[in-house]
């Protein structure tokens, strides 16, 4: 984690406020260049990292569940494209929706981890560093990879990359997956609680600037789409 240069907030015009120093962050404009593999690292070693006493639960579903309740206030939203987000809400377990205690184990989890979390510190080329930690604390590990996963299950990241950065968490010791076979069983529930979080937001968005969703943004939504059960009897077929 990026240390701030404080070790605690200062009070700025009565407000308290704390000093970072200055990273480079990931480029967005190059995605080939994208530290999977560093960002993996980290994560694994965060997961492996006893936590510290006291220490609150990770905030990562209760931020899914405001973008959800954000979307459900919105005016005017595109019925179909809300329609979808909120009935796949529905089908994510109670605690992916911050109505219930996070399961065991509680590992020390980011909470929020998304490229934009990285960055080199000395710049321009020291190493990769986890900041923005206002969300850390114990929790499932797997929602800190539930972000990727969800953009690899939306088609969003390539096979790929999603193979490099899962393989590089597995290497360095990460306990969000088993250390070999299928992954998903573990990585469902934080994937399709992030892929509602952000095709929430990305509904929101688009009502508030009045314009119809983007290509990724669509593909968000029809995510969500996919993930509500079919009817048994439409399984089945129409009765003759």
């Amino acid at each position: 984690l990026l240390p701030p240069l404080t070790p605690a907030p200062a009070d700025l015009h009565g407000r308290l406020v704390s000093y970072w120093p200055y990273g480079r962050p990931v480029d967005p404009a190059d995605p080939d260049a994208a530290p999977w593999e560093e960002a993996a690292a980290l994560l694994a070693g965060l997961h492996r990292t006893p936590a510290p006493a006291g220490l609150p639960a990770m905030r990562g579903p209760v931020k899914a569940a405001r973008a959800v309740k954000r979307l459900r206030s919105a005016t005017a939203a595109p019925r179909a494209a809300a329609t979808a987000v909120l009935r796949a809400w529905d089908t994510v377990p109670a605690w992916a929706r911050a109505e219930a205690p996070q399961p065991v184990p509680g590992a020390l989890c980011h909470g929020d981890f998304h490229l934009g979390q990285l960055v080199r510190h000395p710049a321009p080329d020291g190493p990769w560093l986890l900041i923005d930690v206002d969300d850390l604390g114990t929790g499932v590990p797997a929602w800190d990879l539930g972000r990727p996963a969800a953009w690899y299950a939306c088609g969003l990241l390539p096979p790929d990359e999603w193979s490099r950065f899962l393989a590089a968490y597995r290497a360095a010791g990460g306990t969000a997956v088993p250390a070999a076979g299928d992954p998903w069983p573990a990585l469902e529930v934080p994937a399709r609680a992030l892929t509602v979080q952000t095709a929430a937001r990305a509904v929101t968005k688009a009502q508030e600037e009045g314009r119809p969703l983007d290509e990724a943004e669509q593909c968000l939504v029809d995510a969500c789409d996919r993930m509500v059960p079919v009817p048994p009897e439409l399984a089945q077929g129409s009765p003759k």
